[in-house]
């Protein structure tokens, strides 16, 4: 399990699972061949299988402080029924036995955090008990921008049928009724040194929690940054940006802010090392990204 510890915060990834998702050129429909021939010939192993698809890791960040518990992002969760994406459908993981190896029980977390929205991030949010979804942190607050939850609220509304509607029946709403979302401006403070910021584009309403202490910092960001082909071709946007031109302008202001700093970078779905310290190359236009940790 991945570790770091900025200043006197500790930050733990939290893996569910990790497989391929989409041929690189549809997850990515501006990838042209020469940027794909690149990528194969210079990504790393693990990030494309021999066909050429996506392989996306699923996972959590846990930040500890002296007095919180936040939970950054839920996956996929079990027992889902999500027949868009049929094999992340009716998963059945080890998810909390993994949380808890990281130092947390479900009764430990005090904050979770959704940067998004997306069937992928917020199913851990509930669990089934006795034929109804609950939420498995029982006593954490699910912490999502208001702009976010309005969004999706009122586009499954509007299209009942949509099948992204699943996730926000099973794994957002029931927080609502529970009492347990807290729906805040884009400015929320979790803590000294942990506050959230806006980076629209992904999704309407997305946000990402900056974590500062003892000199050192780092960004949990979310769908900001999907895979490392975008460190090479920042440009690229991906099939599930509901605002492409915000989405490509809000990825390159986060790495234009945090290259060349020593500054952590903690994107949502890079196979191990997950995260890492973002460095510029050819006049900021392409990005690496290393990994002292591994």
């Amino acid at each position: 399990m991945e570790h770091v510890d900025i200043g006197s915060i500790s930050v733990d990834c939290v893996p569910e699972t990790a497989g391929p998702l989409l041929h690189a050129q549809k997850f990515f429909p501006d990838l042209t061949d020469e940027m794909f021939e690149a990528a194969r010939r210079e990504l790393p192993p693990g990030n494309l299988t021999a066909d050429g698809e996506v392989i996306l890791s699923f996972h959590s960040y846990l930040v500890r402080t002296e007095r919180y518990n936040i939970l950054v992002d839920s996956c996929c969760g079990n027992g889902k029924s999500r027949p868009h994406r049929p094999s992340f459908s009716n998963l059945n993981t080890n998810y909390l036995d993994t949380l808890a190896a990281a130092g947390c029980r479900p009764e430990d977390i005090d904050f979770v955090l959704c940067t998004h929205l997306h069937w992928d991030h917020v199913g851990w949010n509930t669990q089934l008990l006795n034929g109804e979804w609950v939420p498995t942190f029982p006593n954490a607050k699910y912490v999502m921008s208001r702009r976010e939850y309005d969004y999706w609220n009122d586009h499954y509304a509007r299209d009942p049928a949509n099948v992204h509607r699943a996730a926000f029946e099973d794994s957002v709403q029931p927080l609502v009724r529970a009492e347990r979302a807290a729906l805040v401006d884009e400015s929320f403070e979790f803590d000294n040194g942990i506050w959230l910021e806006p980076c629209f584009g992904h999704t309407p309403g997305q946000v990402v929690m900056n974590v500062s202490s003892g000199g050192q910092a780092g960004v949990m960001c979310g769908d900001v940054i999907h895979h490392r082909i975008q460190l090479a071709e920042p440009q690229l946007t991906c099939l599930a940006d509901t605002d492409q031109a915000m989405a490509r302008e809000s990825r390159r202001l986060l790495m234009e802010k945090h290259a060349d700093t020593g500054n952590l970078v903690f994107p949502a779905h890079f196979p191990a090392p997950t995260f890492g310290a973002l460095t510029s190359q050819a006049n900021g236009r392409r990005f690496s990204l290393s990994a002292d940790h591994e």
